[in-house]
């Protein structure tokens, strides 16, 4: 049974940190990308950012560069986002996802979904 689980979501006040965790079982993680999107209220759902399978090459969108990192633990089966400097827009749910190639622009082609963690930005 495939699973993707997110953690290490909360509140924090705004220019905080935060480290979410995706914890991929019932796949072979080697042989998959893996994202995280964001989806705030009202709004689609977006693309954060995403480490390739294979060479570890790392992507983000405009909005997180110099701000976000992503990195990915093979031997656990595991992806981190951290983030630094939160802003308000920030907020929103946040998913890890996982499919064998990077897309970014799209979460339409993703092959396996986690459920998300909350991810509030405030004072």
């Amino acid at each position: 049974q495939v699973q993707l689980v997110e953690s290490g979501g909360g509140l924090v006040q705004p220019g905080g940190s935060l480290r979410l965790s995706c914890a991929a079982s019932g796949f072979t993680f080697d042989n998959y990308a893996i994202g995280w999107f964001r989806q705030a209220p009202g709004k689609a759902r977006e693309g954060v950012s995403c480490i390739s399978k294979s060479d570890g090459n790392t992507y983000y969108a405009d909005s997180v560069k110099g701000r976000f990192t992503i990195s990915r633990d093979n031997a656990k089966n595991m992806v981190y986002l951290q983030m630094n400097s939160l802003k308000p827009e920030d907020t929103a749910v946040y998913y890890c996802a996982a499919d064998p190639v990077c897309i970014l622009y799209t979460s339409k082609w993703w092959d396996y979904w986690g459920q998300g963690t909350q991810v509030t930005v405030s004072s």
